[in-house]
């Protein structure tokens, strides 16, 4: 079986560095996501605070309502929603680039295995043709 000290070095190396800085890339933009997720779901706990305690509210929908509203004016929530739909799309690019560097190496790795059985293949044919030749065939 073929191991992967067989391959060229080179090839090797610049996939894996690729494949590595790709994966670093998407862990950093979900990180950023989660901390993004972070700030919404705190403005979003205090949008539902302040409708939770407004007496003249009369009922779920009243309260619902107001928790919109109170979203909907506050810029640094909008601000935060629009960052995390961006990051959702650059999270998902990244993912996307990631398997794209895995697939290349993929190929790479049935090329060098396919160059390498047609070396194989060839050294056996003239160790055939020789053994041939050594009984007068």
């Amino acid at each position: 079986m073929m191991q992967l000290s067989h391959y060229p070095a080179a090839l090797g190396q610049a996939l894996a560095e690729g494949i590595a800085q790709a994966a670093q890339r998407a862990n950093e933009i979900d990180s950023q996501l989660m901390a993004v997720q972070h700030q919404v779901n705190r403005f979003e706990g205090n949008a539902d605070r302040t409708a939770a305690f407004e007496m003249d509210l009369k009922n779920d929908a009243q309260r619902k309502a107001r928790r919109f509203e109170v979203l909907l004016v506050n810029q640094e929530y909008q601000k935060a929603i629009d960052t995390q739909i961006r990051l959702t799309v650059d999270k998902a690019n990244a993912i996307a680039h990631l398997e794209y560097l895995r697939n290349q190496f993929s190929v790479a790795k049935l090329e060098a295995r396919l160059a390498w059985l047609a070396a194989v293949g060839i050294a056996q044919q003239l160790s055939d043709f020789e053994s041939r030749e050594l009984v007068g065939l």
